[in-house]
Protein backbone atom coordinates (compact mmCIF):
# COMPACT_ATOMS: atom_id res chain seq x y z
CA UNK A 1 0.00 0.00 0.00
CA UNK A 2 1.38 3.39 -0.94
CA UNK A 3 2.21 5.84 1.83
CA UNK A 4 1.29 8.81 -0.40
CA UNK A 5 -1.68 10.64 1.07
CA UNK A 6 -4.45 11.67 -1.30
CA UNK A 7 -4.73 15.42 -1.99
CA UNK A 8 -7.24 17.40 0.04
CA UNK A 9 -7.78 20.13 -2.57
CA UNK A 10 -7.30 20.60 -6.29
CA UNK A 11 -3.97 22.22 -7.12
CA UNK A 12 -3.94 25.55 -8.85
CA UNK A 13 -2.37 25.36 -12.31
CA UNK A 14 -1.42 27.55 -15.22
CA UNK A 15 -3.70 26.83 -18.18
CA UNK A 16 -2.14 25.50 -21.34
CA UNK A 17 -1.37 28.46 -23.63
CA UNK A 18 -3.30 28.46 -26.90
CA UNK A 19 -2.16 30.11 -30.14
CA UNK A 20 -5.67 31.16 -31.20
CA UNK A 21 -8.67 32.29 -29.18
CA UNK A 22 -11.52 30.18 -30.60
CA UNK A 23 -15.11 30.15 -29.43
CA UNK A 24 -15.04 26.36 -29.13
CA UNK A 25 -11.45 26.14 -27.98
CA UNK A 26 -9.89 25.23 -24.65
CA UNK A 27 -9.86 28.63 -23.03
CA UNK A 28 -8.44 28.97 -19.48
CA UNK A 29 -11.88 28.95 -17.83
CA UNK A 30 -12.84 25.88 -19.87
CA UNK A 31 -9.71 24.06 -18.73
CA UNK A 32 -10.45 24.85 -15.07
CA UNK A 33 -14.08 23.78 -15.46
CA UNK A 34 -12.92 20.51 -17.06
CA UNK A 35 -10.59 19.76 -14.12
CA UNK A 36 -13.38 20.46 -11.62
CA UNK A 37 -15.83 18.24 -13.50
CA UNK A 38 -13.18 15.51 -13.70
CA UNK A 39 -12.75 15.67 -9.93
CA UNK A 40 -16.51 15.39 -9.44
CA UNK A 41 -17.14 12.49 -11.83
CA UNK A 42 -13.83 10.64 -12.19
CA UNK A 43 -14.66 10.21 -15.89
CA UNK A 44 -12.91 12.03 -18.72
CA UNK A 45 -15.91 11.55 -21.01
CA UNK A 46 -18.32 12.96 -18.42
CA UNK A 47 -16.05 15.93 -17.77
CA UNK A 48 -15.82 16.64 -21.50
CA UNK A 49 -19.58 16.57 -21.83
CA UNK A 50 -19.83 19.00 -18.92
CA UNK A 51 -17.72 21.59 -20.79
CA UNK A 52 -19.10 20.66 -24.23
CA UNK A 53 -15.73 19.50 -25.56
CA UNK A 54 -14.51 16.25 -27.14
CA UNK A 55 -12.33 13.69 -25.38
CA UNK A 56 -9.94 13.79 -28.36
CA UNK A 57 -9.40 17.50 -27.73
CA UNK A 58 -8.79 16.92 -24.01
CA UNK A 59 -6.10 14.30 -24.58
CA UNK A 60 -4.56 16.40 -27.34
CA UNK A 61 -4.41 19.40 -24.99
CA UNK A 62 -2.60 17.35 -22.36
CA UNK A 63 0.13 16.53 -24.90
CA UNK A 64 0.81 20.12 -25.86
CA UNK A 65 3.97 22.02 -24.76
CA UNK A 66 3.43 23.83 -21.49
CA UNK A 67 0.75 21.40 -20.31
CA UNK A 68 2.78 20.02 -17.39
CA UNK A 69 0.70 21.77 -14.71
CA UNK A 70 -2.53 20.89 -16.53
CA UNK A 71 -1.50 17.22 -16.62
CA UNK A 72 -0.65 17.30 -12.89
CA UNK A 73 -4.05 18.83 -12.11
CA UNK A 74 -5.62 16.13 -14.30
CA UNK A 75 -4.04 13.36 -12.20
CA UNK A 76 -5.08 15.07 -8.95
CA UNK A 77 -8.64 15.37 -10.23
CA UNK A 78 -8.69 11.66 -11.07
CA UNK A 79 -7.70 10.90 -7.48
CA UNK A 80 -10.68 12.92 -6.27
CA UNK A 81 -12.91 11.17 -8.81
CA UNK A 82 -11.76 7.73 -7.73
CA UNK A 83 -12.56 8.60 -4.12
CA UNK A 84 -16.05 9.56 -5.19
CA UNK A 85 -16.46 6.30 -7.10
CA UNK A 86 -15.29 4.37 -4.03
CA UNK A 87 -17.83 6.24 -1.92
CA UNK A 88 -20.61 5.32 -4.35
CA UNK A 89 -19.50 1.67 -4.39
CA UNK A 90 -19.33 1.57 -0.59
CA UNK A 91 -22.81 3.10 -0.37
CA UNK A 92 -24.16 0.40 -2.73
CA UNK A 93 -22.38 -2.33 -0.78
CA UNK A 94 -23.84 -1.13 2.53
CA UNK A 95 -27.31 0.07 1.52
CA UNK A 96 -27.91 -2.13 -1.54
CA UNK A 97 -29.33 -1.26 -4.92
CA UNK A 98 -33.05 -1.02 -5.62
CA UNK A 99 -34.09 -3.24 -8.49
CA UNK A 100 -37.52 -3.54 -10.13
CA UNK A 101 -39.56 -6.73 -9.75
CA UNK A 102 -41.70 -7.87 -12.67
CA UNK A 103 -44.44 -10.47 -12.79
CA UNK A 104 -45.83 -11.61 -16.15
CA UNK A 105 -44.23 -8.58 -17.80
CA UNK A 106 -45.70 -6.04 -15.36
CA UNK A 107 -43.87 -4.02 -12.72
CA UNK A 108 -45.18 -5.15 -9.31
CA UNK A 109 -42.65 -3.54 -7.00
CA UNK A 110 -38.98 -3.19 -6.13
CA UNK A 111 -36.49 -4.95 -3.89
CA UNK A 112 -33.15 -4.10 -2.36
CA UNK A 113 -30.25 -6.24 -3.60
CA UNK A 114 -27.04 -6.43 -1.59
CA UNK A 115 -23.67 -7.44 -3.00
CA UNK A 116 -21.49 -9.09 -0.36
CA UNK A 117 -18.60 -9.55 -2.80
CA UNK A 118 -18.56 -5.83 -3.50
CA UNK A 119 -18.56 -5.13 0.23
CA UNK A 120 -15.60 -7.45 0.86
CA UNK A 121 -13.75 -5.90 -2.07
CA UNK A 122 -14.21 -2.43 -0.63
CA UNK A 123 -13.13 -3.54 2.84
CA UNK A 124 -9.98 -5.22 1.52
CA UNK A 125 -9.04 -2.14 -0.47
CA UNK A 126 -9.84 0.47 2.16
CA UNK A 127 -8.48 -1.49 5.13
CA UNK A 128 -6.07 -4.13 3.77
CA UNK A 129 -4.24 -4.40 7.10
CA UNK A 130 -7.48 -5.65 8.69
CA UNK A 131 -9.28 -7.52 5.92
CA UNK A 132 -6.49 -8.57 3.51
CA UNK A 133 -3.68 -9.28 6.01
CA UNK A 134 -1.68 -6.40 4.58
CA UNK A 135 -1.19 -8.16 1.24
CA UNK A 136 -1.69 -6.84 -2.26
CA UNK A 137 -5.23 -5.85 -3.17
CA UNK A 138 -5.33 -8.04 -6.28
CA UNK A 139 -3.77 -11.47 -6.76
CA UNK A 140 -0.57 -11.13 -8.77
CA UNK A 141 1.60 -13.87 -10.30
CA UNK A 142 3.26 -14.62 -6.95
CA UNK A 143 -0.13 -14.87 -5.26
CA UNK A 144 -1.39 -17.28 -7.92
CA UNK A 145 1.71 -19.46 -7.51
CA UNK A 146 1.23 -19.46 -3.74
CA UNK A 147 -2.43 -20.43 -4.15
CA UNK A 148 -1.49 -23.27 -6.50
CA UNK A 149 1.08 -24.55 -3.98
CA UNK A 150 -1.46 -24.40 -1.15
CA UNK A 151 -4.02 -26.30 -3.22
CA UNK A 152 -1.52 -29.12 -3.63
CA UNK A 153 -0.88 -29.14 0.11
CA UNK A 154 -4.59 -29.19 0.86
CA UNK A 155 -5.05 -32.05 -1.62
CA UNK A 156 -2.35 -34.09 0.09
CA UNK A 157 -3.89 -33.45 3.50
CA UNK A 158 -7.30 -34.52 2.23
CA UNK A 159 -5.88 -37.70 0.68
CA UNK A 160 -4.07 -38.50 3.93
CA UNK A 161 -7.31 -38.12 5.88
CA UNK A 162 -9.13 -40.35 3.42
CA UNK A 163 -6.40 -43.00 3.70
CA UNK A 164 -6.83 -43.13 7.46
CA UNK A 165 -10.51 -44.09 7.09
CA UNK A 166 -11.00 -47.77 6.26
CA UNK A 167 -13.98 -49.16 4.30
CA UNK A 168 -15.15 -50.93 7.45
CA UNK A 169 -15.29 -47.61 9.28
CA UNK A 170 -17.27 -46.07 6.42
CA UNK A 171 -19.77 -48.94 6.48
CA UNK A 172 -20.04 -48.67 10.27
CA UNK A 173 -20.70 -44.96 9.99
CA UNK A 174 -23.44 -45.55 7.41
CA UNK A 175 -24.98 -48.24 9.59
CA UNK A 176 -25.04 -45.91 12.56
CA UNK A 177 -26.79 -43.26 10.50
CA UNK A 178 -29.36 -45.83 9.32
CA UNK A 179 -30.02 -46.94 12.88
CA UNK A 180 -30.37 -43.33 14.00
CA UNK A 181 -32.89 -42.74 11.22
CA UNK A 182 -34.89 -45.81 12.21
CA UNK A 183 -34.84 -44.71 15.83
CA UNK A 184 -36.15 -41.31 14.76
CA UNK A 185 -38.91 -42.98 12.78
CA UNK A 186 -39.86 -45.05 15.82
CA UNK A 187 -40.10 -41.94 18.00
CA UNK A 188 -42.14 -39.91 15.50
CA UNK A 189 -44.57 -42.59 14.25
CA UNK A 190 -47.54 -44.12 15.98
CA UNK A 191 -47.28 -47.68 17.32
CA UNK A 192 -49.63 -48.87 14.55
CA UNK A 193 -47.46 -47.29 11.82
CA UNK A 194 -44.31 -48.74 13.37
CA UNK A 195 -45.90 -52.23 13.52
CA UNK A 196 -46.85 -51.92 9.84
CA UNK A 197 -43.28 -50.93 8.99
CA UNK A 198 -41.90 -53.99 10.81
CA UNK A 199 -44.41 -56.25 9.04
CA UNK A 200 -43.38 -54.76 5.69
CA UNK A 201 -39.72 -55.53 6.37
CA UNK A 202 -40.59 -59.09 7.42
CA UNK A 203 -42.56 -59.77 4.23
CA UNK A 204 -39.86 -58.21 2.08
CA UNK A 205 -37.21 -60.37 3.73
CA UNK A 206 -39.30 -63.48 3.03
CA UNK A 207 -39.68 -62.50 -0.64
CA UNK A 208 -35.94 -62.00 -0.97
CA UNK A 209 -35.25 -65.34 0.72
CA UNK A 210 -37.66 -67.10 -1.64
CA UNK A 211 -36.20 -65.39 -4.71
CA UNK A 212 -39.40 -63.55 -5.59
CA UNK A 213 -39.44 -61.85 -9.02
CA UNK A 214 -42.30 -59.57 -10.02
CA UNK A 215 -42.04 -60.48 -13.70
CA UNK A 216 -42.53 -64.17 -12.83
CA UNK A 217 -45.62 -63.58 -10.67
CA UNK A 218 -48.92 -64.10 -12.58
CA UNK A 219 -50.73 -62.12 -9.87
CA UNK A 220 -48.56 -59.08 -10.44
CA UNK A 221 -50.27 -56.38 -12.61
CA UNK A 222 -47.22 -55.98 -14.82
CA UNK A 223 -47.15 -59.71 -15.52
CA UNK A 224 -50.57 -59.62 -17.25
CA UNK A 225 -49.54 -56.65 -19.41
CA UNK A 226 -46.29 -58.37 -20.36
CA UNK A 227 -48.03 -61.58 -21.45
CA UNK A 228 -50.76 -59.82 -23.42
CA UNK A 229 -49.48 -56.40 -24.50
CA UNK A 230 -52.19 -55.97 -27.18
CA UNK A 231 -55.12 -56.75 -24.89
CA UNK A 232 -56.93 -53.50 -23.96
CA UNK A 233 -58.42 -55.12 -20.89
CA UNK A 234 -55.01 -55.64 -19.32
CA UNK A 235 -53.68 -52.15 -20.17
CA UNK A 236 -53.77 -49.51 -17.44
CA UNK A 237 -52.27 -46.03 -17.17
CA UNK A 238 -49.97 -47.08 -14.34
CA UNK A 239 -48.63 -49.95 -16.51
CA UNK A 240 -47.16 -47.63 -19.15
CA UNK A 241 -43.68 -48.89 -18.30
CA UNK A 242 -43.88 -52.72 -18.21
CA UNK A 243 -41.31 -54.91 -16.57
CA UNK A 244 -38.91 -56.81 -18.83
CA UNK A 245 -39.75 -60.42 -19.71
CA UNK A 246 -38.26 -63.28 -17.66
CA UNK A 247 -34.63 -64.07 -18.33
CA UNK A 248 -34.27 -60.91 -20.39
CA UNK A 249 -30.58 -60.80 -19.49
CA UNK A 250 -29.91 -64.02 -21.43
CA UNK A 251 -29.29 -63.04 -25.02
CA UNK A 252 -28.10 -65.26 -27.81
CA UNK A 253 -24.38 -64.95 -28.36
CA UNK A 254 -23.45 -62.59 -31.12
CA UNK A 255 -21.51 -64.09 -34.02
CA UNK A 256 -17.81 -63.60 -33.66
CA UNK A 257 -16.11 -61.90 -36.53
CA UNK A 258 -12.79 -63.16 -37.77
CA UNK A 259 -9.84 -61.10 -36.70
CA UNK A 260 -8.33 -61.23 -40.20
CA UNK A 261 -11.17 -62.11 -42.62
CA UNK A 262 -10.11 -63.69 -45.90
CA UNK A 263 -11.32 -62.20 -49.15
CA UNK A 264 -13.39 -64.43 -51.42
CA UNK A 265 -11.86 -65.43 -54.70
CA UNK A 266 -13.18 -67.06 -57.89
CA UNK A 267 -12.13 -70.49 -56.56
CA UNK A 268 -14.55 -70.23 -53.59
CA UNK A 269 -17.98 -71.87 -53.71
CA UNK A 270 -21.14 -69.83 -54.08
CA UNK A 271 -20.22 -67.69 -57.04
CA UNK A 272 -22.78 -67.52 -59.86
Amino acid sequence: MSDTKPPTRLPDFTPVPRLKDRSNGWKPHVQRAFIEALADTGSVASACRAVNRSTHGAYNLRRQPGAEEFAAAWEAALDFGMKRIEDVAMDRALNGVEQPVYSYGKLVGTRMVYNDRLLMFMLRNRAPERFAEGRAKAMNAIGKMDLKRKKKEWRKEWEAEQARVTPAEVRASIERKVQDTLALMERNHSPRAWAAWQEYKRIRAEDEANGYRAQDDPDHPHYAKRTAPDDPATHRAEDSIPLPPPHWQKRPPEPQQEEHPRKRTLKDDGWD
